[in-house]
């Protein structure tokens, strides 16, 4: 099935590893071009070495997401670079979890003030747009109590929140915004994997709340997104799309 992006331009936050890495991966693979963007210069320069070598036409760039000013100077370059913007993902996590001011500060300007940030700037280009899109990475912390639950599953019900309200003002300018929410993920220097090694009874307890046995792979997070970012799913807004293998028990009406 064509989905309809070849030729789009998309934004990604955070897309040098793990879920955000899938995500550029699965919208270049369908023809769009995109911008992506890390903290660590290195892995920006090795993911853009990666992918172009397998002909996407990928830009990578190093931006500490929680720096307003240099967050919107990145979509403004990128816009500028692609002649505009026709999707927006916002991917990154502070992965704050624990007690303390700090880990809620983290979580407040990364994870919401970051996707705040991000589609403001990008909303004059998607405003343009034929098939403008904003997709926001939330998590199931955000809809239920789990292990992860003070500053980072508020920020990620906060996330939800917001992306609702998005979809609903700008329905009738034609701007689609959803959310995709993951369980457990699992991938090489992920979270999971130094859960594993550092805590065995943690991974443990949640590899056993798995109803499938096995955690998430990125691709399988990455195609909830890439599905979402196809003007295909045109009639598809506010949605907060739950990618987690029946990890989850609540009914989500």
């Amino acid at each position: 099935m064509d989905l309809g992006l070849n030729g789009k331009v998309a934004l990604v936050t955070g897309g040098t590893k793990g879920i955000g890495r899938a995500i550029v991966e699965g919208l270049a693979a369908e023809g769009a071009r995109v911008a992506f963007c890390a903290r660590t210069a290195e892995d920006v320069d090795t993911a853009q070495a990666e992918l172009t070598a397998d002909g996407a036409e990928v830009a990578g760039t190093a931006v500490d997401v929680a720096d307003g000013t240099a967050l919107a100077a990145w979509v403004a370059a990128s816009a500028e670079r692609f002649g505009g913007i026709d999707v927006v993902v916002a991917n990154v996590s502070a992965l704050a979890i624990g007690p303390g001011e700090e880990n809620w500060r983290s979580s407040f300007e990364v994870d919401l003030m970051h996707t705040v940030r991000l589609v403001e700037a990008a909303l004059p280009h998607l405003e343009v747009s034929a098939a403008p899109s904003i997709i926001a990475v939330s998590s199931v912390s955000g809809r239920e109590i789990d292990f992860a639950d003070g500053s980072y599953g508020v920020m990620k019900a906060a996330i939800v929140h917001y992306v609702s309200g998005l979809a609903h003002d700008l329905a009738g300018k034609g701007i689609r915004a959803n959310v995709v929410s993951p369980g457990n993920v699992y991938f090489d220097g992920g979270v999971w994997q130094n859960v594993e090694q550092g805590n065995p009874s943690l991974f443990e307890a949640a590899m056993a709340l798995n109803p499938t046995g096995r955690m998430g792979t990125p691709d399988e997070t990455a195609y909830a997104v890439v599905m979402l970012a196809s003007p295909r799913a045109s009639r598809i807004s506010g949605t907060n799309l739950v990618v987690d293998g029946a990890l989850t028990r609540g009914v989500q009406l």
